[in-house]
């Protein structure tokens, strides 16, 4: 049982242009810390994001900010050494309040601290941001900034809400995110657009797969994407069939994705079936046909 398979770069035209104004962007830090690392293994990461892209790397171990990706190559977006500076302070600051909220539940041992922060902008405006920390992967404590206040979402948080709201920590968080946080995201832009705002076309292959029982599987797969959102489905004699299963990968090394759509037939339908991909770089709807005598 050899599958049919059928790889086709396709070329459909010029996507269509953009226009990006309206688009929504984001910054978003990741972090994570360790009580009790192995051996060789940082305490404390941070990786910052622009949309879904990755573009910096910071560990306790090398204490370096290291760009990403095409980032590598961009000059005086940032200045690394002293991002380095903040992510090294920032790592020992984290690092103090996972010990504390150790000594609120108590416990010994290994623990971790997961924080995500950032901010969104939409036509070059404030339209957004969060803060939300986890302990041993459980929301534990989130930043809301229209009351402003820190919102506990387990009962050992109100400790730290209370001890970080006197410290006057409300404000500051609130600064940090609506207007420290738009403006790194408002300078990145001016070096990250092209990175962002590209559109790369999928390439559409289709795979046949007679199984036990004398069921084909028909896949559909579209590789090589950006960005994310994308519509596939399979149809026949021009009516949608319904679909057995459908996924999609994360984003890859080469900062594309793929996506892929699975339908079962009898494996003596010669069919035509047609597999229909939609995505914001096509000039118009793609579709890739598979019948039994390919």
């Amino acid at each position: 049982m050899v599958p049919v398979l059928l790889s086709l770069l396709l070329a459909v035209g010029p996507a269509v242009t953009q226009d990006t104004q309206n688009r929504p962007y984001s910054l978003t830090y990741h972090s994570n810390g360790v009580s009790k690392p192995k051996e060789g293994f940082p305490s404390f990461q941070a990786t910052g994001y622009l949309n879904d892209q990755a573009f910096f790397h910071y560990d306790s171990e090398t204490e370096k900010a290291e760009p990403l990706g095409p980032w590598k190559q961009v000059e005086g977006m940032e200045d690394w050494e002293e991002l380095s500076k903040f992510q090294k302070a920032r790592g020992d600051f984290f690092l103090k309040n996972l010990k504390d909220i150790m000594g609120y539940y108590k416990d010994t041992g290994n623990h971790t601290m997961q924080e995500k922060y950032g901010c969104k902008l939409q036509n070059n405006n404030y339209c957004g941001a969060f803060w939300t920390v986890a302990y041993d992967g459980r929301d534990y404590i989130k930043f809301d900034t229209e009351i402003p206040a820190w919102i506990p979402l387990q009962p050992e948080a109100l400790k730290t809400k209370v001890k970080w709201e006197t410290e006057g920590s409300v404000q500051r968080a609130k600064a940090s995110l609506e207007e420290e946080c738009t403006g790194k995201l408002q300078k990145y832009l001016q070096f990250s657009r092209p990175f962002l705002d590209r559109q790369d076309p999928p390439s559409v292959s289709i795979t046949s797969h007679v199984n036990p029982g004398n069921i084909r599987t028909l896949k559909c797969v579209a590789d090589n994407f950006y960005p994310k959102p994308i519509s596939m489905y399979w149809t026949q004699a021009d009516s949608v069939v319904e679909t057995e299963s459908w996924g999609e990968g994360p984003l890859s090394e080469n900062g594309t994705y793929q996506s892929w759509v699975v339908v079962k037939i009898l494996s003596l339908d010669r069919g035509p079936y047609s597999c229909h991909v939609q995505h914001s770089s096509l000039a118009q709807p793609l579709t890739v046909t598979w019948n039994e005598s390919q």
